[in-house]
């Protein structure tokens, strides 16, 4: 591991440490499991049903609930196709690939009861937002997904130092689009803090201070916006562990790629009882690599997914996310 990314690691670990967050018990309706998107119903959570654009309304304890379904846009709210796991007596789950979701639609959803039925949740809820039909607002709420959330065991915490006269103060930025009310942090007696968990990629935000658009004082990186002035600007890095088995009669073995711009000598490999290992610090995104075996390079035998870059050259591909 090189000088460099030793430091962006430990930085990253010292940051990510530094403060706890208990997540609020407003977002409801689904966690994200690495690669994975699991919805999660729980009728404790729960009051009310409506079905027929609202027009009647159900009681939870009246309803006899036999099956469970996922709907939003992402399925054309259908009622009968996402079917739920049940749990226990109260909850169900359905597990899915994030990658399987896209900004080409709204992550709006809806649990549907025995296929007819619309939960509706509570608008006091963090991620319920208002239900619009044909442009005109609906009187009933949709759960919303988002690749951030606040959770105690988040990867990332962002600290806000001093303004403790303030009133409230939200993180908003490209990883909650923007939302202007979703991420409020918590005070304490010398900062105001929140701890996510997010997926590694580079990110742009800002801290809402009574209404106050303000840049992070410190963090020095920033990025230019539309409106000609800065956002404060984070890359989240996830180790990535890079193997390669067998050539133990090599003298030096280098890990090099794009993640690296193809260096020949920055991240020498370990050599372990079975082959040889680097771990990376990266941000999410593909990378094109190949290994440098006593001056020689190579594919790694192990990864099937190869792909041509610009050069004509076939290189080996890992993908963080």
């Amino acid at each position: 591991m090189s000088r460099t990314i030793l430091y962006s690691f430990l930085f990253l670990l010292a940051f990510a440490s530094s403060y706890s967050y208990a997540q609020t018990e407003s977002f409801k309706g689904y966690r994200i499991e690495g690669d994975d998107l699991v919805f999660i119903f729980d009728k404790r959570d729960y009051k009310i049903a409506t079905a027929d654009n609202f027009s009647n309304v159900f009681d939870f304890d009246d309803l006899d609930i036999k099956r469970v379904v996922v709907a939003g846009e992402f399925n054309n709210w259908s009622k009968n196709n996402w079917n739920m796991t049940k749990i226990d007596e109260n909850r169900y789950e359905l597990r899915k690939k994030l990658s399987d979701f896209t900004d080409e639609f709204s992550w709006e959803f809806k649990f549907v009861i025995n296929n007819a039925y619309w939960a509706e949740p509570a608008k006091e809820y963090g991620n319920a937002v208002r239900a619009f039909k044909n442009g005109h607002a609906l009187q009933a709420y949709n759960l919303k997904m988002y690749t951030a959330y606040p959770d105690e065991e988040g990867n990332i915490t962002f600290t806000l130092n001093g303004y403790t006269e303030a009133r409230k103060v939200v993180l908003s930025g490209s990883f909650n689009k923007w939302n202007e009310e979703l991420f409020r942090m918590t005070k304490s007696e010398d900062c105001w803090t929140i701890t996510l968990k997010i997926k590694p990629g580079e990110y742009e935000y800002k801290f809402i201070v009574d209404g106050d658009w303000i840049e992070d004082p410190d963090n020095p990186l920033k990025k230019r916006n539309e409106f000609n002035q800065y956002n404060s600007f984070i890359d989240i890095k996830a180790p990535k562990e890079f193997i390669l088995n067998g050539n133990l009669e090599a003298q030096e073995v280098i890990l090099t790629g794009s993640f690296n711009n193809w260096s020949e000598h920055e991240s020498k490999m370990t050599k372990t009882k079975s082959g040889w290992v680097d771990t990376l610090m990266l941000s999410g995104g593909k990378y094109h690599y190949k290994y440098i075996v006593d001056n020689k390079w190579i594919l790694d035998p192990d990864n099937t997914v190869k792909e041509y870059d610009a050069h004509g050259n076939v290189n080996s591909v890992c993908i963080v996310k």
